[in-house]
């Protein structure tokens, strides 16, 4: 960028200690992490720098006032933005002409134009021609800004391209709100530092968690609604199976029930739609233009999707099936626009930067944690002060500890951990992992090797979560109980939705326990009490009562039998094999509350 260009820029906001006083604007002033992160880079002037921001915290500006002080004091003289996405790329190209940086977003090759400071491209498109972009950075001194960095970890050929394009960059930026991933792929200029376990994990230079940017008020409180509900499927093999959301149960069942309440012809997803439509009206109560995003599995089940929205309120969804030059301009006008929902197929929530979304509903199968963050994403950036987001979930045990964890700060891990039979927290199958990276939206041939018939779903208001914690008793869709959470104002401070989900919770209880105990047709546990777990984590609690009980069989001289007699007469329920989580653990405090009286 020409000196005159630069100084033309809007002003700036930096603190007097800012060295050289760069122009930039493309915000009214820096937030406290953009500059932090501006003075450490200033100071230690790095090669490589990775920085980990959450979605919606700013990354955009950051990069781009960086790129502004470094194009003024002649550094770099040229700057090339790597994205995800066609879709992000033109963003980038967009954002920087506010601040004077001109990007060519459709370069494709030979020498750019006179007039650009460089250009905007993606991954595939360095992955198909490395050696263009390493002539243009050989000759002129070039900042390289690596958007959304774990994608270069996305395939070996993407990582060796960007590794073999950008090594003889002057400097290279690294963003990423997701700096985590299911695989052990290195991502390329990431480093890598082994901590106590032996585990090499990606060390950032500056990082600003999902915490620290909620405290800050940057992004905004995500409301959780979790949906239940009773599933029934046939299998490959021609036998019907009923089930649960929520139920404990083996991994292909949890599969099968789950894509049987995403199926449109049941009745869980109009039910989970209409509620989110009835959540997305409060909130534009407060905020007028709040947008809806469901993201969905494939291009057949995002139609049935938008089939659906118009059926329950009347209006058109727009409807976004892949990343191409149309669905681009969709996603621009739907953005612009008062209209209510759109309709997204998998990845292309990721290149979705619309921030009147508030309300979600994640109606795909895909449980990485990196997907669900990014996914999550897309309805965390805060215009002003109050605004809450909704995103309407599954009840799935994956899904909950996602929700659970937003605050939880990750790295990614290059190693899996080395002691035998210790799980990796974060590693999914690789084919989970393949289909959350996939661009494409097409049949992937999944039914074939999950063939099952979905038959029949309902659902069930299960859950609200909220800052790791969890309130609420089942409901009925449409009952007075769900409407009480659905209509949490849509403009409120962190600690007043925490506040206000305790008054909701503790008035459903009350009303409960005035109802006759034949009109209790759900199970009526505040969610706290109704721990949603895993097939696995049941066999282990199951395991961990049989083995206090040993131990106490020494210690008493009573019968195993006796001891577990003893235990459902005190604690109430069934027999080990047919507790819930809840009742399993109460009973093993109290088998370790006679121990230890017997000390």
């Amino acid at each position: 960028m020409t000196t005159t260009a630069a100084s033309s820029a809007h002003s700036h906001h930096l603190s007097p200690a800012f060295p050289g006083r760069a122009p930039w604007g493309t915000a009214s002033k820096l937030r406290a992490w953009q500059q932090g992160a501006m003075e450490k880079y200033i100071q230690e002037q790095p090669r490589d720098f990775l920085a980990v921001a959450t979605p919606g915290a700013g990354k955009t500006t950051f990069a781009l006032t960086l790129a502004s002080w470094l194009l003024h004091h002649h550094v770099v003289q040229q700057v090339t933005v790597v994205a995800p996405t066609e879709h992000l790329k033109k963003q980038w190209a967009e954002a920087a002409a506010r601040i004077g940086i001109k990007l060519d977003p459709e370069y494709s090759a030979g020498p750019l134009g006179r007039e650009y400071d460089g250009v905007a491209v993606t991954y595939a498109g360095v992955g198909v021609r490395p050696m263009l972009h390493r002539n243009r950075v050989e000759q002129r001194k070039t900042l390289v800004i690596l958007d959304e960095i774990h994608h270069a970890g996305d395939s070996k050929s993407w990582g060796e391209a960007c590794l073999e394009a950008f090594e003889p960059a002057t400097r290279r930026l690294a963003l990423t709100g997701t700096p985590f991933r299911s695989d052990t792929n290195p991502i390329p200029f990431v480093t890598y530092e082994e901590g106590t376990d032996g585990i090499r994990r990606s060390a950032a230079d500056y990082t600003y968690g999902y915490g620290n940017a909620l405290a800050d008020h940057v992004v905004r409180p995500v409301i959780f609604l979790s949906y239940s509900g009773n599933m029934r499927w046939r299998t490959k093999a021609g036998d019907e199976i009923a089930a649960r959301l929520g139920e404990p149960m083996t991994k292909d069942a949890v599969s099968q029930a789950w894509r049987t309440a995403l199926d449109a012809r049941g009745e869980w997803m109009p039910s989970v739609l209409r509620a989110a439509d009835q959540r997305l009206t409060e909130v534009r109560k407060a905020i007028p233009d709040a947008g809806a995003l469901v993201i969905a599995s494939d291009q057949d089940s995002a139609r049935a999707y938008a089939k659906l929205i118009r059926e329950i309120t009347g209006t058109k969804a727009t409807l976004v099936l892949s990343d191409d030059t149309g669905a681009s301009q969709r996603i621009d006008d739907f953005s612009g626009s008062n209209d209510r929902w759109m309709v997204a197929v998998r990845m292309v929530s990721e290149g979705v930067d619309v921030p009147r979304l508030a309300v979600g509903v994640y109606a795909t199968t895909i449980s990485t944690p990196l997907f669900f963050a990014q996914a999550v994403g897309r309805f965390v950036r805060s215009r002003r002060r109050g605004e809450t987001a909704s995103v309407f979930l599954p009840t799935v045990p994956d899904l909950l500890t996602f929700a659970n964890e937003m605050e939880k700060e990750r790295d990614h891990a290059l190693d899996k951990p080395k002691k035998e039979g210790e799980e990796d927290p974060y590693a999914e199958s690789e084919k989970e992992m393949e289909e959350a990276n996939k661009q494409q939206d097409e049949d992937t041939g999944e039914q074939e090797q999950f063939s099952f018939e979905a038959l029949e779903s309902e659902a069930v208001f299960d859950r609200v979560l909220y800052d790791g914690a969890e309130f609420g008793m089942q409901a009925h869709p449409g009952s007075e109980e769900e409407q009480d959470y659905l209509g949490i104002p849509g403009l409120l401070e962190p600690e007043q939705v925490q506040m206000l989900l305790q008054k909701r919770q503790a008035r459903q209880i009350a009303h409960s326990r005035k109802k006759p105990d034949t009109e209790a047709d759900l199970l009526e546990l505040p969610a706290e009490r109704r721990p949603v777990v895993t097939h696995k984590e049941m066999m282990e609690l199951r395991k961990q009562l049989n083995t206090m009980v040993g131990a106490y069989v020494h210690q008493s001289g009573k019968p195993h039998g006796v001891i577990h007699t003893e235990l459902r007469r005190v604690c109430g329920g069934p027999p080990s094999a047919e507790a819930t989580a809840g009742q399993l653990r109460q009973r093993i405090a109290k088998v370790q509350e006679w121990a230890t009286r017997m000390r």
